[in-house]
């Protein structure tokens, strides 16, 4: 249930009214035309038609008009420094890809993951994402507190976030893809992680900042880091995420390693529970659905990168039928150049329409709840965000859905799904706008192209140079 929200005459109120509103609440409410008061950082009231007279302390009133009203977007999986090493190995898989790209990776430093981070937010943010979420496991030795670095983004982009403290610690002279160099002890990485939460976790209900325990990946950390990294997020009462079931070479390398595929392998460490979610999970079985199903373990779903990789079709329909939570998410933008969530409701729809169900594998609206309340599920924030509900926080994307490419789509959910990338002309984070005629209002968009550029081709000759 969402807090309660209490009228109060001594607040600032933004009024947003005469557009099109999908709540994406249990209902899946809609108006054609209808309001929604914000009152400080919190949803005051939605509705039908205008919004009440009288009300007190209204700064600010937006006419919507050819508008459809949505939640903020909510990014599930992301890795945000891979902005400064886009369009590289393009017609690699996934356990190629990763080794041809993790010699580059293995010398960023501070600026570069500053920097990495400011593209990748921004991206996002001013294409409706008001939740994003970084999971982050590359920390070479002397980089700089890269940490540090990618929340000072979030909080200087004015976006809610999640970082995902990720680690491995299996290099190449352990069987794992990343050089040695660029992987920490096992120590130092749930001592180094229990250090962020300590530092940056909130768990208020009106949280900018969240920490997850996550280390990367069952080839490139070992079993006690999976086991001791979920006691550590236990412990401290934080979310575990970590990639699971992306390729068939992941689900052989668990068998050969393991002597069992990915799932089993993940419910051995501790690793299924309500407070887990895990990104990609193309390559699952009934079986393996069922246990995240009957477990409450989530699923970041990334079709652009599963594509991009050539990884398979994740099977998202069976998937929620078994009640897995299931979010999107952009995934880095070494596999999804584009870096932004919106496309992914329309990849999510398009790609899954390919698999076993076809046409009624999803809708627009199901694809619309994977972005929104689907992800804040997933991130475990389902009681504060995802929704257009009375008293949550008001994290909302205002859509312009009156120009060229959607103008003849009378329905405004499939306008948004089925069409064009739309315009944002309003986006509120925790009640203040952070974009506004699809333009970021908190930073310098032009200067982060500048100095991602210049960090990116900083990147490229140190990692030339070996």
């Amino acid at each position: 249930m969402a807090a309660s929200a209490s009228p109060d005459s001594a607040v600032a109120r933004i009024i947003i009214e005469n557009c099109a509103i999908a709540t994406v609440d249990a209902d899946d409410t809609e108006y054609a035309s209808g309001h929604v008061v914000v009152a400080g950082n919190r949803i005051e009231s939605v509705g039908a038609g205008p919004a009440p007279e009288g009300l007190d302390g209204v700064v600010r009133r937006v006419d919507g008009t050819g508008h459809l009203l949505t939640p903020g977007l909510v990014n599930t999986h992301h890795h945000f420094y891979q902005w400064i090493t886009r369009g590289l190995a393009t017609d690699h898989n996934l356990f190629n890809w990763l080794v041809a790209l993790y010699p580059t990776w293995a010398r960023i430093d501070e600026p570069m993951a500053a920097a990495a981070a400011q593209g990748s937010l921004a991206m996002m943010a001013r294409g409706g994402v008001t939740t994003a979420m970084d999971h982050h496991y590359v920390y070479p030795r002397g980089s700089g507190d890269l940490s540090g670095a990618i929340i000072k983004a979030a909080s200087d982009m004015g976006v809610r976030f999640t970082l995902a403290r990720g680690s491995m610690d299996r290099g190449e002279s352990d069987g794992g893809l990343p050089p040695d160099f660029a992987v920490e002890s096992l120590e130092g990485a749930l001592a180094a992680t229990e250090e962020t939460i300590d530092r940056h976790h909130d768990a208020s209900f009106d949280a900018m900042t969240q920490v997850a325990v996550a280390p990367c990946s069952p080839f490139s950390v070992s079993t006690d880091l999976l086991k001791q990294g979920a006691e550590l997020a236990r412990r401290k009462g934080v979310r575990l995420h970590t990639h699971g079931s992306e390729t068939v070479e992941e689900e052989k390398f668990c068998h050969e390693l393991f002597g069992m595929g990915p799932t089993d392998y993940f419910e051995s460490t501790g690793w299924l529970g309500e407070d887990v979610w895990m990104a990609h999970c193309v390559h699952m079985n009934d079986s393996d659905i069922a246990a995240f199903g009957r477990t409450g373990t989530g699923v970041a779903h990334c079709p652009s990168s599963n594509a991009r990789l050539a990884a398979g079709i994740a099977r998202v329909p069976d998937m929620l039928a078994a009640g897995v939570p299931v979010g999107l998410g952009v995934d880095g933008t070494a596999s999804n150049e584009s870096g932004e969530l919106h496309t992914e409701l329309r990849n999510a729809l398009l790609i899954n329409r390919l698999g076993a169900h076809r046409e009624a594998a999803l809708n627009a609206r199901q694809a619309l709840r994977l972005g929104t309340y689907g992800g804040a599920r997933v991130l475990g924030r389902a009681a504060q965000i995802g929704s257009v509900e009375e008293g949550k926080l008001a994290d909302l994307v205002l859509w312009k859905l009156d120009g060229l490419g959607h103008s003849t789509i009378a329905d405004p959910v499939t306008a948004l799904v089925f069409g064009a990338a739309a315009p944002v002309t309003l986006s509120l984070v925790n009640g203040k706008p952070v974009v506004e005629d699809a333009r970021l209002l908190t930073v310098d968009e032009d200067a982060i192209a500048r100095t991602a550029r210049d960090e990116s081709q900083r990147l490229a000759r140190i990692a030339a140079a070996g």
